[in-house]
């Protein structure tokens, strides 16, 4: 089952010795329509609602509480609330995040490169340095390791559940998970 969640934030468990837990917030959901255990669910984003949401909220009749939608899957076998019971008996979690986005990055950012020596007279400095062959094959390989856009990127990792707090909808998971606090992500039950 999954479910559409905020990250809180990190903190550490109160137990000698301490354990890092992430704090994820699980969004309250409706579920607007089921097919085959796959549903459409709308959930707040906390962003404003453009002509193309208010199109899909006259669709399926939803307040303006509810301004995305998503697929999901989802224990529920009909149209209404979200149920949370699969949460309750969890053990490990799924957790997907969109990693934090760095723009576009050199070289030795990205790849944790070197760098040539920084001693007087070098030029190299924080460069790339060659990329290229001699005469064969005459052009840059695909997947060469070069500067360019870093961050961003999807992330899933599986986490052992700490706590479940249903009455705040407040999960603690051990260990981190990628993303900046405030991101939205999913969780998906794998044991």
């Amino acid at each position: 089952m999954e479910y559409i969640v905020e990250k809180i934030g990190m903190s550490r468990t109160i137990t000698v010795p301490s354990k890092p837990v992430t704090l994820l917030r699980v969004l309250e959901q409706k579920v607007c329509e089921v097919n085959d255990g796959v549903a459409i669910v709308s959930y707040n984003s906390g962003k404003k609602m453009n002509k193309t949401i208010e199109g899909q909220q006259k669709k399926y009749s939803l307040s303006a509480e509810f301004n995305r939608l998503a697929t999901l899957e989802v224990a529920n076998t009909e149209a209404g609330d979200l149920d949370m019971t699969p949460l309750i008996e969890a053990s490990v979690l799924r957790t997907t995040f969109n990693t934090k986005g760095r723009g576009f990055a050199g070289a030795m950012k990205r790849w944790n490169f070197s760098g040539g020596p920084a001693s007087h007279g070098h030029r190299f400095g924080r460069r790339t340095g060659s990329i290229g062959n001699a005469e064969w094959p005459g052009r840059v390989m695909k997947g060469k390791k070069m500067p360019g856009h870093y961050g961003n990127t999807q992330n899933s990792v599986k986490n052992e559940i700490v706590s479940y707090d249903a009455e705040n909808k407040i999960i603690a998971v051990l260990g981190s998970v990628s993303g900046a606090n405030g991101a939205l992500g999913r969780i998906k039950v794998a044991s």
